[in-house]
């Protein structure tokens, strides 16, 4: 390097830190706060709150991903309508009604008007103004396309209505977080930051995905990390003729709640004589049982049983011996390996 050259490098570099030195060293704020120990343990942290217990928390992060078509998105509005609401979906309660925003990434406007207008009529009052507010391509001005919050500008663009919302539906992520690469991880750092802004905020989010070809939710892993909760949506096995929506639901992360709250579930959508949809649930060990007795006494082998509902053959011999000693098997049928 020519010394002319050195000497212009130099002298920018002393311009840039002019430009950035403050006049006075007590101007900025530190940014980054750390607190010692004593301190900390002595900080009066407000025990976590629910909006719908036990998976979904107050300034909480998680995610629902399931393949195309089981249900994902009626799961999510059925959440949003239960925390909007105060009330109950499959079991889980809110204590309190709260204000929810949901963004909907790629629904027609009319089909995402006749899901909820049948939550609603199914008995989820959403009386409060602002209860619950929807973002929808559809009913975007001059056209725009909807925010991508993988972008500062898409997160800018949507904070007044975050801003005002307990909880944000973010259904789902391939339609609102579109830049960078799904499989790379470093693609996913600006919304898990927006993510952990919101939580820091005292706002809860729920992700909606996709499932991939293996089954996992698709795309990097990263997206799990900061997560509460993550809840798989899977096909549920037999029973081909099943009429409506059924699905079987795995707690795969379950941040603060044990045992019984995280057991798998089968899950089922119908409608009943007048069309309204009507939710039903069990825990899934006990409607795999359901279903070995039924083939039981179709008179199905236990292989035929374990091959049918994709389960291994001593589950099948388990639930047999019980169903015997219940007196559940009629004739005797059913007993063959």
């Amino acid at each position: 390097m020519s010394e002319a050259a050195y000497d212009r490098a130099v002298s920018e570099l002393d311009r840039w830190a002019d430009q950035h030195q403050p006049e006075q060293p007590g101007e900025l704020a530190p940014r980054v706060s750390a607190v010692g120990l004593r301190e900390f343990l002595a900080r009066d942290i407000p025990a976590r709150e629910m909006l719908l217990a036990p998976w979904l928390p107050k300034s909480g992060l998680v995610m629902v991903y399931a393949p195309r078509g089981i249900g994902k998105t009626w799961f999510a509005i059925y959440t949003a309508l239960a925390a909007a609401s105060g009330g109950e979906f499959l079991g889980w309660q809110a204590p309190a009604p709260v204000r929810v925003l949901y963004i909907d990434g790629e629904m027609p406007a009319v089909a995402l008007q006749e899901r909820l207008a049948i939550g609603v009529a199914s008995g989820y009052e959403v009386a409060a103004p602002g209860s619950l507010s929807i973002i929808t391509p559809d009913m975007q001005p001059d056209f725009q396309p909807m925010p991508d919050l993988s972008t500062p500008e898409g997160q800018l663009l949507l904070e007044p209505h975050t801003n005002e919302a307990d909880l944000i539906v973010v259904d789902n992520i391939a339609t609102l977080c579109r830049s960078g690469k799904e499989n790379e991880g470093e693609s996913w750092l600006a919304v898990q930051g927006w993510a952990l802004r919101m939580r820091a905020m005292g706002k809860s989010v729920l992700f909606v995905h996709h499932a991939g070809k293996g089954g996992q939710q698709r795309g990097t892993s990263r997206r799990e990390d900061v997560l509460d909760t993550v809840i798989a949506l899977k096909y549920a096995k037999g029973d081909e003729a099943h009429k409506g929506a059924r699905f079987e639901l795995h707690f795969e992360k379950n941040r603060g709640f044990y045992g019984d709250d995280a057991r798998a579930r089968e899950v089922s959508l119908v409608s009943d004589e007048k069309g309204n949809a009507v939710w039903g649930w069990q825990h899934l060990q006990d409607s795999t049982f359901d279903r070995v007795v039924d083939l039981l006494n179709e008179g199905l082998s236990q292989k035929d049983i374990a091959v049918e509902l994709e389960i291994n053959k001593g589950t099948v011999s388990k639930h047999s011996r019980k169903a015997r000693e219940a007196g559940l098997l009629t004739g005797d049928k059913g007993g063959k390996s």
